[in-house]
């Protein structure tokens, strides 16, 4: 009874946003500790108010410079921010590299703005499931708007498209991104495309591209048209545009009915992750771990086979 009323005040301190149980909670989610489950369940209902947006493209795009000068710009229309920069797990501490946060640290000190940076840890390159829950913690602790930033390689740009309500792609003249962009998927995701470092040779011609590209693309469901924006993110220039771009968004979302629709449908795949977790948690006991240690050699050698072993094991068969 003692650890449940710790645990509803410390639920009841998020809600009215101190910022130290903020950071507290968020280390509770990463480290998956023992107490993150009750945690969410407190906070779950205090969710759903946030508008979430993405942004992803590939490095050296200048996605943290752009997030930076969006956050400043929402601070100043009286928004309250929260940010989640998702870096590449490090090698050495299974932590995140810093990198963003050192680049968005400024912003990081402002009232009402809350910047965490988070490892991947090995999620295929994707959004670890601590991330999605670390934003219903900025949610529930009454942030307007959530920034996830993130690397655009592996999996992390279909995760991402599932994570936020608005996704934003940014690419970049010299590197030939509008082509990289169709084979990343990045071009079935975006929802606005950045072409940032527009004041570079060529920006003309890649943004013509790109909206070639998409014109050659089938309609989305809701009708929504891409629009591709130009920004130099170091001059701060295009923000202002790039935020009634997200604004425009936000508002078609609503008013089509799509923005219930897209949250109903990453709830439901959210639901099945979280099932999946649980049952793979609870099937690798000390036996079967033991059991597919004893079995692995014969399997290298060819001696048996991947998916006859999977059957023996699980006891399901096609």
């Amino acid at each position: 009874m003692e650890q449940e009323n710790r645990l509803k005040n410390f639920a009841d301190k998020i809600i009215s946003s101190d910022k130290r149980s903020v950071a507290r909670a968020l280390s509770i989610i990463e480290n998956e500790d023992s107490n993150s489950e009750e945690l969410l369940k407190l906070l779950y209902k205090h969710t759903g108010n946030a508008y979430r947006i993405g942004i992803t493209g590939p490095p050296g795009a200048g996605k943290s410079t752009l997030t930076n000068n969006l956050i400043k710009l929402l601070k100043e229309k009286g928004y309250k921010i929260g940010v989640i920069a998702v870096d590449p797990t490090s090698p050495f501490t299974g932590g995140a590299l810093l990198g963003d946060r050192i680049r968005m640290q400024d912003s990081g000190l402002l009232e009402d703005v809350f910047i965490r940076s988070m490892a991947t840890r090995g999620s295929l390159g994707g959004l670890s499931k601590s991330v999605v829950e670390a934003c219903d913690i900025l949610d529930a602790s009454g942030k307007d708007f959530i920034i996830i930033e993130t690397v655009g390689v592996g999996q992390s740009e279909l995760d991402i498209a599932q994570t936020a309500d608005t996704t934003i792609v940014v690419l970049v003249p010299e590197s030939g991104d509008s082509v990289q962009a169709m084979k990343a998927g990045l071009m079935e995701i975006a929802d606005i495309f950045v072409l940032n470092k527009s004041d570079r040779e060529g920006a003309d011609g890649i943004v013509s591209t790109i909206k070639n590209i998409i014109h050659l693309k089938p309609p989305s469901k809701d009708n929504w048209i891409i629009e591709v924006l130009k920004t130099v993110g170091s001059q701060n220039k295009g923000t202002e545009e790039l935020f009634n771009e997200i604004m425009k968004h936000k508002d078609h979302l609503e008013k089509t009915g799509y923005l219930k629709l897209k949250r109903k449908d990453n709830l439901n795949k959210k639901i099945k992750g979280l099932i999946h977790n649980k049952l793979e948690v609870e099937f690798w006991d000390r036996k079967k771990l033991e059991f597919l240690d004893g079995k692995i050699d014969d399997i290298l050698i060819k001696k048996e086979d991947p998916y006859s072993f999977v059957e023996e094991i699980t006891g399901i068969k096609n």
